[in-house]
């Protein structure tokens, strides 16, 4: 039996990502494993813990063993799906990760909708009126939101909201009641040795949204002036060619001409960008989370990498990178159903 074009190339595609996911795992785990510091930088600095407690601790954790053992103990432990335990908390990392994903997710695609919402129309109308003053407005604001860095973008937001108008709406920092992000705010050690975080009720509806306010314009307006600039290139390059001509030609009234024929192949290039912008929805925003203190992704990664918890910091990595693939794989199939010129041969 033949098999399919398509079918051969998931699996070519697939069967190429093993070794790829493999050799990341090496070099993440090896520059985690050489940072300065270490996990046990922490229990060094208390006096209450001898050398010999220290010497119990990092046998018990496996870290008093070579690079390439503790490797391959970690690898072997992915294969059989035990992501292991947090060197910090001493909980699952699957949960840990489990924990915080709900929230970076309602951040994530709130924000990247709002994005949608604001850049494409501008980007439409900003390629149908070329160089008009909305043009020329838009495309200032497009650079600006992309030549502004994300996180002074957001303390500014913060001085503006939440120093000089002292906005109680939207709250600058995230979940007031939320403590699960504090090593002070944990239960006394476990008989089991982990640190248990204290209960956390969960926020209304309302609560979310005041919270999300000032993290979401951030994100938003930092990706519209990117998405802005993608979707007024595209249709600046479409609304020329030939086939629109012929479409005017034949008494299409404009907007059909737009809507039908312009915009349906323009953003075919977008769709493609915006496929692989959707691992960046999972792995949250570290500088937004921080600065707003939102309890997501972005943040437990932050917070890993100060404590080198790398039982941790691997289960993210390795989350990113095998999603960064997976989206990469849908993007080409999409784009080979969206323009018929693309084949899998």
């Amino acid at each position: 039996m033949r098999r399919c074009p398509i079918t051969t190339y998931i699996i070519r595609r697939l069967l190429q990502a093993i070794p790829l996911l493999i050799v990341i795992s090496m070099v993440v785990f090896a520059l985690i494993s050489l940072a300065p510091g270490g996990p046990m930088s922490a229990f060094e600095e208390n006096p209450n813990l001898t050398a010999e407690d220290i010497a119990r601790l990092e046998e018990q954790l496996g870290l008093n063993e070579p690079i390439y053992k503790r490797y391959l103990k970690w690898a072997g432990h992915i294969v059989q799906g035990d992501w292991g335990y947090s060197n910090a908390t001493r909980r699952p990392v699957l949960t840990e990760i489990g924990d915080r994903l709900p929230n970076t997710l309602q951040l994530m695609i709130t924000a990247f909708i709002v994005t949608l919402l604001i850049a494409l129309p501008i980007g439409i109308l900003s390629a149908l009126k070329q160089y008009s003053l909305f043009d020329h407005v838009a495309t200032f604001f497009a650079f600006v939101g992309q030549a502004i860095p994300v996180f002074w973008f957001g303390l500014i937001l913060i001085i503006v909201f939440n120093v000089w108008l002292n906005n109680p709406v939207s709250p600058s920092q995230g979940f007031a009641f939320s403590n699960l992000w504090n090593c002070g705010d944990c239960k006394p050690l476990m008989p089991g040795g982990g640190m248990a975080p204290y209960g956390v009720d969960d926020p209304t509806l309302g609560q979310r949204i005041q919270h999300m306010i000032l993290p979401v314009t951030m994100l938003a307006l930092y990706g519209a002036g990117t998405y802005t600039r993608y979707m007024r290139g595209q249709m600046l390059e479409v609304i020329h060619l030939d086939y629109i001509r012929t479409a005017r030609a034949k008494g299409l009234s404009e907007r059909r001409v737009i809507v039908r024929h312009a915009i349906k192949n323009a953003i075919t290039p977008v769709i493609t960008v915006m496929a692989l912008e959707l691992p960046l929805l999972f792995g949250g925003a570290l500088f937004t989370e921080t600065i707003f203190s939102w309890p997501g992704m972005g943040r437990l990664f932050y917070r890993s990498a100060q404590r080198v918890d790398y039982p941790l910091l691997m289960g993210i990595v390795m989350i990113n990178a095998v999603l960064i693939i997976l989206f990469n794989l849908i993007a080409d199939i999409a784009y080979a159903f969206l323009d018929p010129r693309v084949t899998y041969d």
